[in-house]
């Protein structure tokens, strides 16, 4: 435990378990999409997009033989079939103006929180959040197109969220690390929210009712933004005697609240882990922002992120169409699958923490000659980055492979493969590049990464108007796609490599 001041230790962990709540029921209930879609069209949303097609199934006809044009029909039936294509289109729209304005606004909520500290971006998120939740709370298949800035406020404001809440990990020293992944594999957690939203209208409690509820838990965030976080940041690693919050301390007074300010600025700018050496803490602390741009490292980061992201955005806008076809429109069939891949979710949860415990594991293991921390660190990365790339590829061949039952495996590699891909990420930038540039950079590489991701409406328009409905060769070529994912730790690899052959020559020399 690295809280110092003497009534931290409660405060630290109401904190955590607080925060976990927060990311685990609001953060990412974006991500549930497929679930509060199959109750929005039970209401009918959208539901003017819906076409009625008759077959025509001709049971006998008889033709002459002097002339073949002479046709006599002596039985027709006509059945009534309802077409909903254009209604999955907007649907799937929704989703993806969601999910692309939640990536494109992380930089500019990572600068939020930059420039005016953590209360600010939380009131901000505070009131986006809770706009868009009281906006589908009060919406009528009438007004669907509400849904539209609805979701896009809830993802934004969730984001926001996510990004005030990982900073938790600083007062956790050692097992900063794990508890970045856990929070980050709660918010993909927070997916199974919509779940219990489709159980609670299938016995009858309405969506509305729902969503006001969630709207009313907005004072327990602020209350939390108040108590239980700081004010501007939780620097790392914590001066002695820190405190935060309105009750513990004197941390109220306007003295100990400019040396609170001087001493995050402080240790969020120059410091850097004691273990690392006086070259390394000087070189990495002077690193532009501009020079971590234009890194290889940053570069192929974008690229392992942004083909992953698609894939996952792609997949989650799109089940609800994939399991109609794959069940042949039984509804039964696509509640249950729906409601399994809600229910996997949660597990999300579980899986997250093993991303950080190997991270931490590696860098708890003693280091080789002349290896600083920041090279452990990095090396440590390459085991999760190639993992992490191996995942998806798994996940999105059993997506691409149209077997019914086999998409219960799909739907854990899934959960599995986003809760180390975001985890992951956020730990890769915390190590990789300066702790000032934190905030702007884990924003920018989600940012542009949410640019790549507008593929996925073209994507999925491709699949509905040209290939018929079958996805087969979009999966595939998605599949092809993620290979690029496994440059990004061959690149860290050959990186930490020729730190290592460097840092074995200057002894060399020095010898």
């Amino acid at each position: 435990m690295a809280c110092l001041d003497k009534c931290l230790p409660v405060r630290c962990w109401l904190t955590f378990v607080t925060g976990l709540v927060e990311c685990l029921c609001f953060a990412g209930i974006v991500f549930g999409w497929a679930s509060l879609v199959f109750v929005l069209k039970m209401e009918g949303y959208f539901s003017s997009f819906c076409q009625n097609i008759t077959e025509v199934n001709i049971t006998e006809v008889n033709v002459t033989e002097v002339n073949i044009t002479d046709v006599n029909v002596t039985g027709v039936n006509g059945t009534d079939v309802l077409d909903c294509g254009e209604q999955d289109g907007q649907f799937s729209l929704i989703f993806t103006i969601a999910s692309v304005l939640l990536n494109l606004l992380t930089f500019s909520s990572g600068l939020v929180f930059d420039w005016f500290g953590t209360t600010v971006a939380r009131l901000c998120g505070i009131f986006l959040h809770t706009t868009g939740i009281l906006m589908v709370g009060f919406s009528t298949p009438a007004l669907s197109v509400l849904l539209f800035p609805a979701l896009c406020l809830i993802g934004v404001g969730g984001g926001l969220f996510l990004i005030t809440n990982m900073q938790v990990g600083n007062l956790f020293g050692a097992r900063r690390s794990t508890v970045i992944t856990l929070y980050n594999g709660a918010f993909d957690s927070s997916a199974a929210l919509f779940l219990v939203i489709k159980l609670l209208h299938e016995v009858h409690v309405s969506f509305h009712i729902s969503f006001h509820f969630l709207s009313a838990c907005s004072v327990i965030h602020l209350l939390r933004t108040l108590f239980l976080m700081p004010r501007n940041f939780i620097p790392y690693p914590l001066p002695e005697h820190y405190t935060y919050g309105l009750i513990c301390g004197n941390s109220n007074t306007p003295n100990s609240e400019q040396t609170d300010r001087n001493n995050e600025a402080q240790n969020t700018v120059n410091e850097t882990p004691p273990d690392r050496t006086d070259t390394e803490s000087q070189a990495l602390s002077e690193k532009s922002f501009r020079e971590c741009l234009l890194s290889r490292c940053f570069i192929f980061h974008v690229l392992w992120l942004s083909v992953m992201m698609l894939r996952h955005n792609l997949f989650i806008g799109t089940l609800n169409p994939m399991l109609q076809r794959l069940t042949g429109e039984e509804h039964s069939l696509v509640s249950h699958y729906t409601t399994v891949f809600a229910i996997t979710q949660l597990c999300g949860l579980l899986f997250a923490p093993w991303n950080g415990l190997i991270m931490d594991r590696h860098k708890g293991k003693p280091r080789s000659a002349g290896e600083t921390e920041y090279e452990a660190d990095l090396r440590a990365m390459v085991l999760s980055l190639f993992l992490t790339a191996l995942q998806c590829l798994l996940f999105s061949v059993c997506a691409t492979i149209p077997i019914l039952p086999l998409q219960y495996m799909t739907f854990i590699l899934q959960v599995l493969n986003r809760s180390f891909l975001y985890g992951g990420h956020a730990a890769f930038i915390s190590i990789a590049f300066p702790v000032c540039h934190f905030g702007k950079l884990f924003g920018l590489v989600i940012a542009l990464a949410g640019l790549f991701s507008l593929l996925q409406y073209p994507c999925f328009i491709l699949v509905e108007d040209v290939l018929d409905g079958d996805p087969l060769y979009v999966n595939i070529a998605l599949t092809l796609l993620i290979l690029f994912a496994f440059i990004h730790p061959f690149s860290v690899y050959l990186h930490c490599r020729s730190l290592a052959s460097q840092e074995a020559s200057g002894h060399a020399i020095a010898a």
